[in-house]
């Protein structure tokens, strides 16, 4: 079965964060190689045809630049199998409840459209049997709502990010299987 893994990257980085504060081993998953990662979880009739990962680019010049690094060393050992495919900031402008101050704070746009553009799409183009969604924003339930009814023989999964979980998106996984990274 041709085999695309769509990592919701804002959930996983974030997952493997706040699993840090539990267990420090985590800190390394910092640099990992996701392609190896996910083609870890591959069943035995599974082909990974690619890891697509989702994103937008730290608004930090420090921030960026590390993830830069982590993508080029990905994108150099992984070659086609690795697709960033990346959202963006938005400066959001807030007022303090509190004290009425008003400040900015960046917010990331676009990278739950973009997943499920691509999960629809790739089924649509008959890119993929099976889908594998890594990540816990319910917000995906749709996209995937939208697969089952439309293209009934793909086959979906979600698998969570390291302490994440969503009830809504287990109780809406077809394979009825959660798996926790």
């Amino acid at each position: 079965m041709r085999t695309i893994f769509y990592v919701d990257g804002f959930n996983f980085y974030y997952g493997i964060r706040n699993q840090k504060v539990i267990d420090s081993k985590w800190e390394s998953a910092y640099w990992i190689d996701f392609v190896k990662l996910f083609s870890q979880f591959l069943g035995p009739d599974d082909k990974l045809t690619q890891v697509k990962y989702f994103t937008a680019s730290p608004l930090s010049s420090g921030k960026n630049s590390r993830q830069s690094a982590l993508f080029k060393a990905n994108n150099i050992i992984n070659g086609n199998n690795l697709k960033i495919i990346r959202g963006k900031y938005v400066d959001r402008d807030i007022e303090c409840r509190n004290c009425g101050v008003h400040f900015t704070k960046p917010e990331e746009k676009r990278t739950d459209v973009n997943i499920a553009t691509h999960l629809i799409g790739d089924c649509a183009l008959d890119l993929v049997d099976k889908v594998v969604l890594v990540s816990a924003d319910s917000d995906l339930i749709p996209p995937l709502e939208f697969i089952i009814q439309n293209f009934p023989n793909k086959k979906i999964k979600v698998y969570f990010p390291p302490s994440s979980f969503s009830y809504d998106l287990a109780r809406a996984n077809p394979s009825k299987k959660v798996v926790l990274l």
